[in-house]
């Protein structure tokens, strides 16, 4: 097991995907929170059920997995249902994401924490990845499709980028090149095998 975690965090649109793709090209475990929410809410799945029964068939696609855009829609704007749908995924997701943990071989770990909340009681160390809101909101619709609406609620239920810059304990300012951003990851890497050991 891993001793060593690195929460990596940042709103919507950051770059955290490119930041934790370019952590496992040096062979680091990413324990992904965003990827295994999806595969906790997959049709068969305990959470799928439940969640199919709470809101109806509307909420999935001919395939019988969950319209991700129509779920975004109920509860980024509805509060409660938001609160009911993290009670019916948040055990799964945390049970896994330890399990991916426990087995992690390299040096240290990558868990890539979703927007929401502060720091994580499994990590070391919180690594932000930081960029303006005005980028944020054109790189979410240029990934997403989404409107400009959509997105800002989203942002709006996730910590605002002050609060989430008083939990870091390193960041990334993502507003240049891809090679730039990786530079900075390959740097922060090093830094990272120095801490672990």
């Amino acid at each position: 097991m891993t001793k060593y975690v690195v929460g990596l965090s940042g709103g919507i649109g950051s770059g955290k995907t490119s930041v934790s793709d370019r952590f496992a090209e040096h062979g680091i475990t990413v324990a992904d929170s965003d990827v295994v929410s999806r595969e906790v809410v997959a049709p068969g799945m305990p959470a799928h059920s439940a969640i199919r029964k709470h809101f109806g068939e509307s909420i999935l696609l001919a395939d019988g997995s969950l319209d991700r855009a129509a779920m975004r829609n109920i509860v980024f704007t509805q509060p409660a249902e938001l609160k009911w749908l993290e009670a019916q995924t948040h055990g799964p997701i945390m049970q896994e994401l330890r399990s991916q943990l426990n087995d992690a071989s390299s040096p240290y770990a990558i868990l890539v924490l979703s927007a929401g909340g502060g720091r994580s009681p499994l990590i070391s160390r919180m690594l932000l990845i930081d960029v303006p809101e005005a980028m944020q909101l054109e790189r979410a619709a240029l990934r997403d499709g989404s409107s400009l609406a959509q997105i800002r609620a989203i942002m709006k239920s996730q910590p605002s980028r002050e609060q989430r810059l008083t939990w870091a304990d390193d960041v990334i300012n993502n507003d240049g090149s891809v090679e730039n951003l990786f530079e900075k990851v390959d740097h922060l890497h090093q830094q990272y095998l120095t801490l672990a050991t």
